[in-house]
């Protein structure tokens, strides 16, 4: 029966890459993506309105015709997404990240450890409560900036820090610093298409995605998660959310 929800393989085409484009049913409010080839899977019935959406391409809305239901089939071809510039600007554009904007400038580079031998750190820079966080538990015995030897003596200061809560201190702004870093990359990549999903007032979107990350379990359930994972996490916050409202409203 064309009523009834089946299981539609479905293939996305354009000049760009087609991975990880999400394909959202607007009806039944069911979430996945593409593959490395952009094919990929989702139910449906007659009448759903399947949402393409992606950075690259122009958002494109296809309704489920009986013809798609029946053949459980569907081809979408995606346009690219196309910025126009306003004006045109000479020379570089500054991005206010100096590690960024170093890189991308022009002009002999200065002379760096490698050229002279030196080894140095090529690792992720860390923050500065990432750093405190290290000076402040990290137990390494030392006389002069070298490493203790014999009659040498130990510092106390991770002890001190440890006893007087400093390190569990900087350990919590951490987390939260990674959370909220977290948060807003959620915000910038999938809010516009789950809200196109999940109606949400304007003046409580924010107030939302507070709520997500206030869970415990946050950082384990988009940390590192795929885009439809972290979707799922969002789904099941805004049913607990409404829930919350509900309840304040009676």
């Amino acid at each position: 029966m064309v009523s009834q929800s089946v299981e539609i393989t479905g293939k996305v085409e354009s000049k760009s890459n087609v991975e990880n484009i999400h394909v959202i049913n607007k009806t039944s409010k069911i979430f996945t993506i593409t593959d490395n080839t952009g094919v990929f899977n989702i139910t449906g019935k007659l009448y759903d309105t399947i949402v393409f959406s992606s950075i690259q391409h122009q958002q494109k809305e296809v309704i489920l015709s009986q013809e798609i239901i029946l053949s459980k089939a569907i081809f979408v071809t995606l346009e690219e997404q196309i910025n126009e510039l306003d004006e045109v600007m000479v020379g570089k554009i500054l991005s206010g990240d100096l590690l960024y904007d170093i890189k991308n400038t022009e002009g002999e580079l200065p002379i760096n450890f490698y050229d002279v031998g030196i080894p140095g750190y090529t690792g992720k820079i860390a923050t500065q409560s990432e750093r405190r966080l290290s000076e402040a538990s990290n137990f390494r015995p030392s006389v002069n900036g070298n490493s203790m030897g014999a009659g040498g003596s130990v510092s106390i200061l991770p002890l001190i820090n440890a006893i007087t809560g400093r390190t569990k201190m900087l350990k919590d702004r951490v987390k939260k610093e990674r959370n909220a870093d977290l948060l807003r990359r959620i915000k910038g990549a999938l809010s516009e298409d789950f809200f196109s999903v999940y109606k949400l007032e304007d003046s409580l979107k924010n107030d939302f995605f507070f709520f997500c990350e206030d869970d415990i379990n946050f950082n384990f359930r988009c940390q590192n998660k795929s885009n439809v994972e972290i979707l799922e996490f969002l789904k099941e916050k805004f049913l607990q959310y409404n829930q919350n409202l509900n309840v304040n409203k009676d």
